[in-house]
């Protein structure tokens, strides 16, 4: 009788820990979702936009443009703003070259105008942009803070968006809340006309 029982217990074990497993990767996940990692850094939602892209290892040359830009008090201000925010591979499709050209500061206009591309007012999660775009019969229009469009669109689950030169951006990591707004990580650097 007590061998009969044994693997019983072993076996309800197994399940309880496999549940708890379950349970633990269905936590992390949600928690993921709540304080995404960006480049292997914490993003938290008690922090500003800048305050967060500056812990982001994949966000070094953005970082640099938007302090060359003057743009640093401009976004960790009160907002709220939706940002695009391109990583350094993004930055590293651009030609050989033109990140240094930008940070110098007598391109300190062309750079902002670049930058402020990528800012819209407002905070717009995934699913917000997701319903704009259903609304939109396939699109939807973004004003920028610079003050031209941006248009979004929707393949599956996943979000891209097209500049004013047709070049599309996939966004990589949505909904990074921030205390001032929220951040989707995209793989292309977005260029007004």
């Amino acid at each position: 009788m007590p061998n009969s029982i044994t693997p019983k217990l072993a076996l309800a074990g197994a399940l309880t820990l496999a549940m708890l497993a379950a349970g633990a990767t269905t936590a992390s996940a949600q928690m993921a979702t709540t304080d995404p990692m960006v480049g292997g850094a914490a993003m938290y939602p008690t922090k500003t936009i800048v305050q967060n892209a500056v812990n982001s290892p994949d966000h070094t040359t953005l970082v640099a443009a938007v302090k060359a830009a003057g743009l640093v008090d401009t976004l960790s201000g009160p907002g709220p703003f939706t940002v695009f925010a391109p990583t350094n591979e993004a930055f590293d499709k651009l030609p050989p070259g033109t990140v240094d050209t930008l940070v110098k500061p007598e391109n300190k206009a062309t750079l902002t105008k670049i930058l402020t591309y990528h800012v819209v007012s407002g905070a717009y999660t995934a699913k917000q942009l997701m319903k704009l775009v259903k609304a939109g019969g396939g699109t939807a229009s973004l004003t920028t803070v610079q003050g031209e469009p941006l248009t979004i669109t929707q393949m599956g689950h996943h979000l891209m968006v097209t500049d004013a030169k047709g070049d599309v951006a996939h966004v990589t990591i949505g909904d990074v809340i921030q205390s001032n707004g929220v951040i989707h990580v995209v793989d292309t650097v977005l260029m007004p006309n």
